[in-house]
């Protein structure tokens, strides 16, 4: 096995749990025994929390969670937790502002995730904006949660900012669409010298069909995380079925200085729906993966994953595991390894 090596802080605290000793799925990810660990009417009003994201936060944790409430419209809550498993949660969504710290509240909200680059807090998600588009605020307390200019057109979803500049300048994934369900389905790359304006995009990955597990569309996860082969990247693959699509875990390495090239990118899923909570719920068969913590020191990773629109679950996996079993069953095409601009 290599060495690869995590480029980020230590996470002393990062909640683990061994490989169990009989899995047999020669995966390099594997669950958490005690999933889920969000499940059904968490708070009052929410029928369901799920596709959310966390972070370490001072000595404990803090996330970002999807809630639908029940009326059916989702909006995002605020997390506490000491161990990252075990979470309380405020009973109002959270309060956004203007940059006069006016109230300004999102038609609706869902599927956040949550980046810290340098001293501030980021948080995107998917909203209205006339269609559905992304949405995104920023915080250096948790207290105040201002929000900033929609980064892009409508249609969008699935954006995801890398953890520092590259380049000196902010990166993001997004999964540009129309006004269907999203049959576009490629993930592109785009850039900004300030987070207010945003271009240069680039083409990065599309669905593949040749892999039968992502080749309706694709999405990005988790914020890519900075090893030494480049930026590790957990994302979701969607197929369909005769009973409908199933969403499944990918795994990608970025180049570290263009990450809109694809050096590495795996021909098979990470996790698939097999366990009861990710094959039953609201919405069947999926797992939809939004945040990771990791640990620099040990190179172990949790990822937290949203489980058939109806729980969190909780997996884990080591980034050498995970990279070296990405680089020997990696397959790429010329559109994955090219820049991505024509």
């Amino acid at each position: 096995m290599s060495n690869v090596k995590i480029i980020g802080p230590k996470v002393a605290n990062v909640p683990w749990q061994d490989r169990p000793a009989d899995n047999q799925t020669g995966l390099p990810v594997w669950r958490y025994s005690e999933n889920p660990i969000i499940g059904r009417n968490p708070l009052k009003g929410v029928a369901r929390i799920f596709n959310s994201a966390v972070i370490p936060y001072e000595d404990a944790f803090i996330g970002v969670f999807r809630g639908e409430q029940t009326n059916g419209v989702p909006y995002i809550y605020l997390g506490h937790s000491q161990d990252a498993i075990h979470w309380e949660f405020d009973k109002e969504k959270i309060p956004f502002v203007n940059e006069k710290g006016e109230p300004f509240m999102p038609v609706y909200a869902y599927d956040p995730r949550l980046v810290k680059v340098e001293d501030t807090y980021y948080m995107m998600w998917c909203q209205d904006c006339y269609g559905a588009s992304i949405g995104m605020a920023k915080t250096q307390d948790f207290k105040t949660f201002t929000r900033m200019e929609s980064p892009f057109l409508p249609f969008n979803r699935n954006a995801v900012l890398f953890p520092r500049k590259i380049g000196g300048k902010y990166m993001m994934l997004s999964r540009p669409s129309d006004s269907g369900h999203t049959p576009f389905g490629d993930v592109y790359l785009s850039e900004s010298p300030d987070m207010l304006y945003w271009g240069r995009h680039r083409h990065v990955m599309g669905k593949k069909g040749e892999h039968w597990w992502e080749n309706v569309k694709i999405g990005g996860g988790a914020a890519p995380i900075e090893t030494s082969e480049g930026w590790l990247l957990f994302y979701h693959g969607v197929t369909g079925t005769c009973n409908g699509l199933v969403y499944s875990i990918g795994g990608a390495i970025l180049d570290i200085d263009n990450p809109s090239v694809v050096k590495y990118r795996c021909a098979t899923f990470l996790l698939t729906p097999e366990e009861w909570y990710e094959e039953r719920g609201f919405v069947p068969n999926v797992t939809f993966p939004c945040a990771t913590i990791h640990d620099a020191e040990t190179g172990k990773i949790a990822i937290y994953y949203g489980a058939a629109d109806s729980y969190v679950g909780l997996a884990f996996t080591t980034v050498d595991e995970v990279v070296d079993y990405i680089k020997a069953n990696s397959e790429v095409t010329g559109n994955d390894t090219e820049i991505g601009i024509r």
